[in-house]
């Protein structure tokens, strides 16, 4: 084998991790992916644009975001900074879900943009080993978006009609 194709495979190897580490990248990213899913399912059942791969693929992005810096010895302040960025960066692809409806004056996706920013938020946890945060961060936000999103759905309707929140009308 030449010298410059030793250097090249030397150069593509150097970067890949132990069966250790290995096996722990693969769990994290695994496992983030899993509970973006849970909450991107919840989404795409809502009828809302950003839906499973969305929410993978943002928890899968900050896990790696943060084992990457982990793997390269970052000090806790560094990693601080690595998390901000992380935590500004998604507030980027939030902004892209929040439309103004120019006509109406509404804005809607305020609750979309923040459940991508709590699945990043949920994929920094699992990227610094917090599996336990992570998974209570995924429950509670299914139990915002499902039981709370249904309560305000009640109120709302039953306030628009003048009646009680439990008062139910011969048409429902």
């Amino acid at each position: 084998m030449s010298f410059e194709m030793e250097a090249f495979l030397r150069e593509i190897t150097s970067g890949l991790p132990d069966a250790e580490q290995l096996a722990r990248v693969i769990v994290r990213l695994t496992f983030a992916a899993t509970l973006g899913a849970v909450v991107g399912i919840q989404r795409e059942r809502a009828g809302k644009p950003a839906g499973v791969r969305t929410h993978m693929l943002v928890a899968m992005g900050s896990t790696l975001f943060v084992i990457a810096a982990l793997d390269f010895g970052m000090t806790t302040s560094d990693m601080s900074r690595v998390i901000q960025g992380v935590a500004a960066g998604i507030g980027f692809i939030g902004g892209g879900a929040i439309l103004k409806m120019r006509e109406e004056r509404e804005i809607e996706g305020i609750t979309t943009a923040a459940g991508i920013w709590l699945t990043a938020a949920v994929g920094v946890a699992i990227g610094l080993g917090r599996w336990g945060s992570a998974l209570i961060g995924i429950v509670l936000a299914l139990i915002i978006l499902s039981i709370v999103g249904q309560i305000g759905k009640r109120i709302g309707n039953s306030q628009e009609s003048g009646m009680a929140p439990d008062t139910e009308t011969e048409a429902e």
